[in-house]
């Protein structure tokens, strides 16, 4: 079927729309506590705020800034944390089972117990990050990753250097 006149602009505008911006009222549910799944908080500040145990699972968080956050048994899995800044981040417990961390900064980060089974770790720095006891991280999996001497592992892992 070939598209002409209105219809081939439509679908040339649909086509070029940018994604979908971030949701300042869904940001400012998390940053008053509350749990949001799937939500868009895309870029959001949320650094230096501590929200334990929450559930943004499946959440868009890419780009955002988690630095210095206290965010211990927050439920990451599935969620989108490209990008991500959470330097000297408090995340013990957390899970990002099946999450997407590409190019993420954990930089001096506190992982400790962290459920890591299926993430994505393509260009993540986890240098000085405290990683002992998590779980479900893999070699092939931090072979993708960075840390430094500081990075703290167990179980015979390594990460390259950055």
């Amino acid at each position: 079927m070939r598209l002409s006149g209105p219809l081939a602009l439509l679908a040339v505008l649909a086509m070029s729309a940018p994604a979908a911006a971030q949701n300042a009222s869904q940001i400012n549910q998390v940053r008053a506590g509350a749990n949001c799944p799937k939500c868009n908080l895309f870029q959001a500040s949320l650094g230096g705020l501590t929200m334990k145990g929450k559930n943004l699972s499946g959440a868009r968080l890419r780009q955002a800034d988690l630095s210095l956050t206290i965010m211990n048994r927050t439920n990451f899995a599935g969620a989108d944390l490209r990008d991500v800044e959470a330097y000297g981040a408090v995340l013990s417990s957390a899970s990002f089972a099946g999450a997407d961390l590409t190019n993420a900064s954990f930089v001096g980060a506190h992982l400790q117990g962290a459920n890591f089974r299926g993430a994505r770790l393509a260009g993540t720095n986890f240098s000085g990050a405290e990683m002992q006891q998590a779980t479900g991280l893999t070699q092939a999996q931090l072979n993708q990753a960075c840390g430094d001497a500081a990075t703290r592992l167990s179980g015979g892992l390594r990460v390259p250097a950055c």
